[in-house]
């Protein structure tokens, strides 16, 4: 069951990498977003709020409309009023100009996927290649002969 659990958890990480390592470096198109609608979930202790509006390049070929801005909440932008953006490429969200810290969680599942690897299969793997390495020790030392270790006469 672990190591499903750890393919699970590889199969969420892998696809996103590469948005998120663009995403972190916000390297993408940049250009503007225009917040038009907030929109905003109570959660019990705190709000949590989203700008939703249209990006546009600052070449002017690419708009994307009802995207989201990453990070923003309720006071961060207003309506109308234009943002710096980047576009990664991300399916439904635009960035700011200093990037993001998607990548932490990312790099977190990854990470939770070869810890549980490493714990039910780095033993075994451990004693496979430590068994095959002793012969060899063993070979070796029997090769440069006793009494080679003049330190002790």
């Amino acid at each position: 069951m672990l190591t499903l659990f750890a393919g699970l958890l590889v199969y969420l990480a892998v696809p996103n990498m590469g948005t998120v390592i663009r995403a972190a470096r916000a390297d993408g198109t940049p250009g503007v977003f225009v917040p038009r609608e907030l929109f905003c979930v109570q959660h019990p202790g705190h709000e949590s709020c989203v700008w939703t509006g249209e990006f546009r390049s600052a070449d002017g070929m690419t708009r994307r409309d009802e995207v989201e801005m990453y990070g923003s909440d309720r006071v961060s932008h207003r309506e109308g009023e234009p943002a710096p953006a980047v576009d990664v490429g991300a399916a439904s969200r635009v960035y700011g100009p200093g990037g993001s810290n998607e990548w932490v969680f990312t790099a977190l599942l990854f990470a939770a996927a070869l810890a549980i690897v490493w714990f039910l299969y780095g033993g075994p793997l451990r004693r496979a290649l430590g068994q095959r390495s002793r012969p060899a020790m063993r070979a070796r030392r029997s090769a440069s002969g006793p009494g080679t270790d003049t330190m002790g006469q």
